[in-house]
Formats: C-alpha cells, structure tokens, sequence
C-alpha cells in the first residue's frame, strides 16, 4: 500500500506537467464508455498502449505515440473526472457523464467542421470499411465564385479517394484546407482515434504563408520540444488599418495571445476576422512543420475573464469609430469633454477604411498645386446639377464652404494627402483628394480609407479617449423630458456597457448590411455585395427613430457593378458592357455609377464585361488568366456557356464590333479611342451589384443636431455619417469623396456642439 501510494505521488506530479491531461478530458461526450486496463497494456475505444517506464519496464504509467501519460486513476484523481471502477477487476472502468467523449465508431455516418474562408465547412461523409463512399459539403459562408464554387469539385476528389489525401482547389486553398481538415476528423473519429498526446516539435524557427483578405501573411514561429517559445508577423500584404497599424488589429494582438495561451483556439478580432483565420492558419503550418499537431493546439481553450457589467461616466458617448465617430470624439475632447467611444468591431475604421478614403473638396492647396481652380461655389453647383432637387441645400453649403479647412484640420492631425483626381477622367472639375497611396479609378484603392482613420485613432487615444470595443450599442437612455442622457450596450461575451452621458453623438455608419432594409431598392432585392462592416444594420437608426427621431428613406442607393474575381467595372474599363439579356445598354466609359445605372435601368440585376485579348485594361488581363473565367471563340458559343440568348449576344458583339470600326459610337457615345473591338477568343466577366453608400437616415441641422419627427432637435441628441446621410444628394452619387468628406466634417460639428453643450 504505501509503494502504491509513493507511485500515486510520484505520477500526480508528473501529470500536472504534460499536456495529455486536457487531451484525455476531450475523449468524452456525456455518455458511458468502457475503457479496459489490463497490468500491461490499456484498450482505450479500441486502441491498444502498453504501460512502460523509461527502461521498458512494467509501470502505471503508458506510453502512446512516442509519450508519457498518467494512467486512467490517476488522471481521474487530479482532473474529477468521475471514474466507476468493476467490482471485480480492478482493470476495467467507466467514465460517466464526462463532456465531449467520442468513442470509436467504425462504419456509419460521421460530421464534423472546420474553418474556412469565410466561417465554418461542414463535411458529413458515410464510412465503409475506413474509406468515405459518400460525401455532403456546406459552405454557406465561403465566397460562392471561390470556396463556395470548389465545394464539388472537393466532394469528387474526397470520393475518388475515399478519404482527406485530395489535391484540394487552386485559388480555393483556406476552403480546400477545411474540407480536408473535416473529413479527416470523420475517419479518426470512425476509426475511433483518442486525442491522447501531446504535442512534441523539433525545435528550431519556422515560417509559413496563408491567403488574407487581400495579400498574403507570413508567420514565422519558434518551438522548443514542447512549447512555442516565439511567434512573430514576418510579412503583410493585408490592408492597413485594418489588419495591422491599430493597437487592436490582429498584427499586433494575436500573435501574443497565441504566445500566451499556447493555444490556436484564440479569439478572432471583428472586422477583421479573415486575416485572424490566415495568421492562425499560418502558425498551424510551422507546428506541423515543427513536427507537431495543430488540431491539439487548436482545441486547447484560452482562458477569459468573465463577463462582467460596466456604468460609465462621460461627458460625450461617440457611438462608432469610423472617420465621422473619430472627427466627433477628437473635437469634442479639444472642447474640454471627457469621451468615451463604443465600437461595436475590435478595431476602429468603420466603412471608411474600407473604402478608398477620398474627400471631395474645393478650392485646397492640393488642387493649386496641381493648377486646378476649383471654389466652393462650382463645386455646390456640381452638387445642384445631379440632386434633382432633393438636397438640403444648408447642410451641403456649409461642407462646401469648409471642406477645405476640414482637410487642413485633419492633416494637423497626422492625416497625409497626397494629390486630386476627377471622380472620372472623363468628368471636370478635378475635385477628389486621395490620402497617401491612394489611387483613383483606374488603379482601385478598396481599403485606402485606413489612411485617414488610422491616425485619427492614434489622435484620439492621444488625447485621452477612453475605447470600448466589441460593444453593440442598442439602446438611448432619456429622462422625463426626453432629453438623451447616455446610451446602452451589450458586449460581445454578453456583459452590459451603460454610458451616463450629457451628448450622445450617433456615427454608426450606414445600413448596406441590413439585406431586409435593403430589398426595398430593385437592383438590391436578387442579391449584392457590400464592403462595409457587417455590423452596418442601421443600429442608430433603430434607436433613434424608437425615441422619434425623424428619419428620411431614400429612393436609391448607390450601387456599382463589379466582378468578383478581379474587380472589373469600377476602373475606367473601356470595353463591352451588357445587361443579363447580353444587350449592349450604357457608354461605359463614363462615372461607375451611370454604368451602375444603365444596367439596372434595363431591368437586370446584372450584368457582363466581355473581353478579348486586346483589352488594355490590367484587371481583364488578369482576369482572362483565372480558370473560372468562361471563355468561347465566338460570342455564340460565349452565350450558351453564361446563359444568356446566343443570337442577342452574338449581334451585340456584331454591332459594337462594327462601331469600333467606324470610330464613332452611334449608339451611346463613346469616345472613339475608347472603342476597341472584342475579338478572337471572347471572356466573359459577370458584373453584380455591390453596395457603398446608402442614403437617407437620420435628419440633422446645421449643427448635427438630430431632429424629430416634428423637426425639432432632440436634446442630447447628434448624427454624423451615413447615418444621417439625408439631403446629402439626390438619386446620383454625385462623387467619390462625399460620404467620407461629410461623415468627417459633421463629425467635427457634432463633437464642437456636444461638447459646447456639456
């Protein structure tokens, strides 16, 4: 008895030092389930170990894939896993009850998940004889013209196989990566495979790659024989102010957490959850490279204070962090408020860093250097020309006259600008103003808008305001008087956040991502894309019409055509555009926007870019390259492959074909130079629509101050961004450099009027 004891002892201490002990928990599922242990070997759901010490010899403890354990008393002991041991042998027990326990299974039919591009894949396969004869994937996440598309060309490759050794898709690799991740947890939970080790690595610093969101992202990890010891970004092409830059963008915050809690179960950051995805990717590469099991590591939980409520005191609430919430919670600090900022994401930016971050402005120092004469006055008239008579002339008159001043304020703020551009090279005054490495129409610039609400972040901290992150922002608090008096919230672990506030001053940005809200407009009720947050709902919106706010719906959105697979539409492509029908319906070297226009003005939901070899344009090129692309010799054969009427395509392609070579566009004037002819081999690029802005909203004065459905201001109560968007233009986009320009001039206004207040 006391050699027994000595030996309980001695193997307690050795069990709290390997991680098997988290491992063997996982084996349970609340069921019963009888493990068989015999003095030298132990039956674990079919699998045998033998018991030995480090000589060989006989001992209580077994050694399974090259390590050590505690056998099952022990274990039991230290973790109160509740063991019944038989009666008569004292070699066989029962765990009962014990949490996620998967015992072996042999043939039948097996599911599991894992992550991939866009959320989780899910495999559900039919086991016979260790081979899968039947296979279902579900990738309602992943991007139907990538991941979504690979999904059966994976269940073929699963089946010819019968099993995860699959070749997966080129361009698809994050989805290909979880399909056979999952179908591989099917066969070992069929073949009844216990998570009984840990991970061991050959030391030394590995490195490994992933696809983001839009580049490439390079971890590099070092290992010592049992843990990691280091884990560092070693390149980024992802987007800034986003990815990486901010204190709380994923650069900066995984790879700590994964150090820290030596785990891959770590949080993903919203707003910014596919970089997460490839920097945990990444580091599952180096422990396999290392020679160790990521899928240990990633079922290893990372430890989480509890929830916990919060009440908060400030003079000024900014609700949203983008360009207009970041403009509001700077002025209103230098006007002597104390500020506190929700952000229902893990980063700041909103839809403005996600977008090209330009500013329309007149009469700056960046269009006198480049000798363009610009005054607040023509750029109103521009305005008046496209709103059809439904702008707030004084909300408009006001920006125009202190864009300029707004831009100057900004820059002493760390915000960089480089140069002007027109919203089209075909289209006068040169108005657009670009922040650093931004770019116009031609060369993009999706996610440039980091460039403006980056450093502003870094003022804002600078100057003392206090960040409240992952918090959804759902209610206004108001006195007796309906006066608002603060706001509340909920976390994402699912505490409370309330703010007792003088001003509250709502920057929740648009509702692009509220598809219900959205149907109403017929180029969005068959589906679209949006760049902007997911969490664009329209949350201000909800809470401020539930205390009578006034809100204004708009008969349009603006909405651009664009391919998914290289961006063709937006660029200032010069080749033939047609509607769903394959009829020819806009000039389409003009403002993306009346691109936008002529297609759905046809009554199609979209439309294609056909192209040929002689296209000048970069993104055909490229696109011309991807496999996904369909492609024919002639535009008949071209129709049946898309779906369109060969005979309407092929007479479209006929007649602009003839136009080219007359040099003169009869039908919608085109510039001759731009009339190239499409012919040889014809690619056709689906153009969908795509949300940026929405109009409408919230009615604000002058002073951002919100109005109720009387038109007077609430007390308490300011708007900036799309969230007050009314009266900002008509039915057109009037130009690139609107929404950010007026969310970050209001934003200013409403912070000064908050504060003034206070």
């Amino acid at each position: 008895m006391k050699e027994r004891m000595s030996v309980r002892k001695r193997l307690t201490a050795f069990a709290l030092s390997v991680s098997m002990v988290v491992g063997t928990v996982a084996l349970a599922a609340g069921v019963e389930k009888s493990i068989v242990v015999t003095p030298m070997e132990i039956n674990v759901n079919g699998q045998s170990v033998i018991p030995t010490r480090s000589d060989g010899s006989a001992a209580e403890v077994f050694a399974y894939d090259g390590t050590t354990y505690v056998p099952l008393r022990y274990l039991s002991e230290l973790l109160g896993v509740q063991v019944e041991w038989e009666a008569e042998s004292a070699g066989i027990a029962k765990l009962v009850n014990v949490p996620n326990f998967s015992a072996a299974g042999g043939d039948g039919v097996y599911t599991a998940s894992s992550q991939g591009f866009g959320g989780d894949v899910t495999v559900t396969v039919t086991v016979t004889g260790g081979k899968v004869t039947a296979c279902e994937i579900l990738g309602e996440k992943e991007t139907p013209s990538i991941g979504g598309a690979a999904l059966e060309t994976l269940k073929g490759q699963i089946l010819t196989t019968g099993g995860a050794q699959i070749d997966g898709v080129a361009g698809a690799t994050m989805t290909s990566g979880a399909v056979k991740t999952a179908v591989q947890k099917c066969l070992d939970e069929a073949a009844g495979k216990a998570s009984l080790k840990a991970n061991r690595y050959t030391p030394g610093t590995y490195s490994a790659t992933a696809k983001g969101h839009k580049g490439q992202v390079t971890m590099e990890t070092t290992f010592d024989e049992t843990s990691i010891t280091d884990v560092k970004v070693k390149e980024i092409s992802e987007t800034y102010g986003l990815a990486w830059g901010l204190t709380t963008s994923p650069a900066e915050v995984l790879p700590g957490q994964i150090l820290a809690s030596q785990s891959l179960a770590v949080d993903t950051i919203t707003g910014a959850t596919v970089t997460c995805r490839a920097i945990v990717t990444a580091v599952a590469e180096c422990v396999t490279a290392a020679g160790g099991d990521p899928e240990l590591l990633k079922n290893v939980p990372v430890e989480k204070p509890a929830p916990q409520d919060q009440i908060l005191e400030a003079d000024v609430v900014v609700v949203g962090a983008g360009a207009a919430g970041l403009c509001a919670a700077i002025s209103a600090m230098e006007n002597g408020a104390k500020v506190i900022v929700l952000e229902k994401q893990g980063i700041t930016g909103g839809a403005t860093a996600r977008s090209g971050g330009k500013i329309v402005a007149a009469g700056t120092k960046w269009q006198e250097a480049q000798g363009i004469h610009d005054t607040p006055d023509m750029m109103m008239d521009f305005f008046r020309s496209v709103g059809e008579g439904m702008l707030n002339e004084k909300l408009l008159r006001n920006y125009s006259d202190n864009a300029a001043e707004l831009m100057y304020w900004m820059e002493d703020r760390g915000v960089k600008f480089q140069d002007v551009e027109a919203i089209h090279s075909s289209i006068e005054t040169w108005r657009v103003h670009n922040p650093a490495g931004g770019g116009g129409q031609v060369s993009g610039g999706s996610g440039n808008g980091a460039q403006i609400t980056t450093p502003l972040t870094g003022a804002a901290e600078k100057a003392g305001a206090q960040f409240v992150y992952n918090c959804r922002a759902e209610e206004l608090l108001v006195d007796g008087k309906n006066t608002v008096v603060g706001v509340k919230g909920t976390q994402k672990d699912g505490s409370t956040v309330t703010v007792n506030a003088k001003s509250v001053i709502l920057c929740t940005g648009g509702y692009a991502s509220n598809r219900e809200k959205m149907a109403i407009y017929d180029e969005c009720s068959k589906g679209y894309s949006t760049l902007v947050p997911a969490g664009n709902v329209g949350d201000g919106l909800a809470m401020a019409t539930a205390i009578g706010a006034k809100e204004e719906v708009s008969p349009a959105t603006q909405v651009i055509y664009i391919s998914m697979t290289c961006g063709l539409g937006i660029k200032e492509e010069a080749g033939l555009i047609v509607n769903a029908r394959g009829e020819r319906v806009v000039n389409e070297y003009t403002y993306q926007y009346h691109v936008g226009q002529g297609i759905a003005q046809s009554g199609c939901s979209y439309g294609y870019y056909i192209a040929s070899a002689a296209d000048p344009n970069k993104s055909a090129q490229f696109g011309m390259t991807l496999d996904s692309t369909p492609h024919a010799p002639t535009a008949a054969e071209l129709a049946e492959k898309i779906g369109v009427d060969p005979a309407v395509l092929q007479a479209t392609v006929d007649r602009y074909n003839v136009l080219c070579a007359k040099g003169e566009d009869e039908d919608f004037g085109k510039p001759a130079h731009k009339m190239i002819p499409v012919e040889g081999e014809l690619y056709a690029f689906r153009l969908d629509p795509s949300v940026t802005v929405t109009y409408g909203g919230l009615v604000i004065d002058e002073d951002a101050r919100v109005l109720d459905t009387n038109d007077k201001p609430i007390t308490g109560l300011y708007a900036a961004g799309e969230v007050a968007f009314s009266g900002l233009c008509g039915r057109e986009y009037p130009s690139c450099g609107l929404a950010v320009g007026t969310a970050a001039y209001f934003g200013k206004v409403a912070g000064e009027t908050a504060a003034r207040a206070k």
